[in-house]
């Protein structure tokens, strides 16, 4: 069993998947400090100075001043700014992919074009059937 475990995770295609989840995962957190530490200082800016990661809904009924000071008191919030971030993660690294894979698609030679069988046209209905037919699958007159 241990011999067979050993076959299968050496494998190519596992390996390759354990190292795009290993790649993914760091440029995942490249994005997640991108999008924390250089998108969104800018745009706090331009909506009046305010950090939208920090923009929640208290739904307990007393306010609190912060998220953490909410999770403190044990409140439950709707952290919509937090929210907010992970979406504009999520669209960067798929933005990201999408180039990715048009790239890899352009490098890819076309797929070879395979001729059918020669074909001739059924002389009563003119529908185009393989060469060697000798009854038409239309009309199933005989050819």
């Amino acid at each position: 069993m241990l011999k067979e475990f050993k076959a299968f995770a050496m494998r190519g295609n596992v390996v390759d998947l354990a190292i795009g989840v290993i790649i993914g995962a760091a440029f995942g957190k490249i994005i997640t400090s991108f999008v924390n530490d250089i998108l969104m200082p800018p745009l706090s800016l331009l909506t009046g100075k305010t950090d939208i990661a920090s923009k929640f809904i208290d739904l307990s009924g007393t306010p609190h001043a912060t998220i953490a000071e909410a999770k403190a008191a044990g409140a439950a919030t709707l952290n919509y700014g937090l929210f907010l971030n992970s979406v504009i993660d999520f669209l960067i690294v798929a933005f990201v992919i999408f180039l990715l894979v048009r790239q890899i698609n352009k490098l890819m030679p076309p797929p070879p074009v395979v001729a059918g069988p020669p074909m001739k046209n059924c002389p009563r209905c003119t529908t185009s059937i393989p060469a060697g037919a000798t009854r038409c699958p239309h009309c199933t007159s005989d050819v």
